[in-house]
Formats: structure tokens, C-alpha cells, sequence
């Protein structure tokens, strides 16, 4: 029994946010703790509640969000590798992205960067680089 075209879909969207949040939170150099509490507590409080995407999608799926943030953590990545492969899924992909996603998406990504001592530089310029982004 092989999954459907929706699955992929929404593992290949969730994936490719982690890559995004973990780009926001490495854009320092330094993953902190309060960086991924804040990230997990959103994904618990916002990304599978979110309704359109859990009758698309399922509520599950939000979850590889963590999963795969975990992943990038431990595996350290460029982060700006991880936020091109993001831009470059959400020019190709941007029907996934209504308004209230892109909304969550600013959110999310502004939030982790507060999280621990404010916003420094490197996060700045990576957060001014996604509201370019989401504008389209």
C-alpha cells in the first residue's frame, strides 16, 4: 500500500519549513534551547491546529516540522543552504502558501528569532530576506 500524492506533498512542505526555522534559528551560528522550545511550542499551538492544512494534509504531517529541524540540528547544515532550498520550494510551490500560511510562516520564523536575546544581525537579515520573500 504506497502513500498518495497529498502525503508527499505535505512531508515535502513541512520538510521544507524546518529547513526554513532551522535556518532562522542556526542563522547565528547556534541552535539555543529556548530556540527549539519556541519552535515546538508553536508547531504544537499553531501548525496542527491550523484547519485548511489538517483537511489537506493531516494533522501529523505538522510534525515533521520538529522532526526534521531535529535532523538539521544534528547534522549542521549551512544555513543558508537550508534557506535557499526553502526559497526555492516556495517559488515552486507557492498555491500551498494562502495568506494565513504565509502568515504563520513570518510568525514562526520571527518568533524563534526573538527567543532567545532578541534578534541579532545575522537573524535580521535572514528575517528581511523572508518578508521579501512572502510578499510574492
Amino acid at each position: 500500500m504506497g502513500r498518495d500524492i497529498h502525503s508527499y506533498t505535505a512531508d515535502s512542505f513541512y520538510i521544507h519549513l524546518g529547513k526554513l526555522f532551522y535556518a532562522v534559528a542556526a542563522a547565528d551560528k547556534v541552535v539555543r534551547e529556548q530556540e527549539v522550545k519556541t519552535l515546538k511550542e508553536i508547531v504544537e499551538k499553531q501548525w496542527l491546529k491550523y484547519d485548511e492544512f489538517e483537511d489537506e494534509f493531516g494533522t501529523d504531517a505538522a510534525y515533521q516540522i520538529e522532526i526534521f529541524f531535529d535532523w538539521l540540528d544534528e547534522n549542521d547544515p549551512e544555513p543558508g543552504e537550508a534557506y535557499s532550498d526553502f526559497e526555492d520550494y516556495y517559488k515552486e510551490h507557492q498555491r500551498l502558501f494562502t495568506p494565513k500560511v504565509k502568515q504563520m510562516v513570518w510568525k514562526t520564523a520571527d518568533a524563534i528569532a526573538a527567543s532567545y536575546a532578541g534578534k541579532n544581525k545575522s537573524e535580521l537579515i535572514l528575517l528581511s530576506k523572508l518578508k521579501s520573500l512572502l510578499k510574492h
